[in-house]
């Protein structure tokens, strides 16, 4: 009884390759997002304090939980349909951790 592993190989490696490229861009997206997030609301607040404009945080906060909770679901479904998803979520640590 032989055993052909040339595919299921193919596969693994495949998806590791795509999964360290995609966690090296993501974290690398995500710094860009954040720094931008983050001078947006900072610029926000200063204004709020120098009192030109006004900010309900609680909508704010709601806004942002929201978001969270649908990039959740996305990335869910993804990492759900990838083949080779062991090989892939390894890639993407190890991809992730590199950026």
């Amino acid at each position: 009884m032989n055993f052909d592993f040339s595919g299921i190989m193919g596969d693994m490696s495949i998806g590791a390759v795509v999964g360290f490229i995609t966690g090296y861009a993501l974290k690398k997206f995500i710094k860009i997002v954040l720094t931008l997030i983050g001078v947006y609301l900072l610029s926000l607040f200063w204004l709020q304090q120098k009192g030109v404009i006004t900010i309900n945080t609680d909508a704010l906060f709601n806004l942002a939980e929201s978001a969270t909770t649908s990039t959740l679901t996305l990335a869910d479904k993804v990492v759900g349909i990838l083949p080779g998803t062991g090989a892939f979520v390894a890639g993407f640590y190890l991809g992730f951790r590199k950026g």
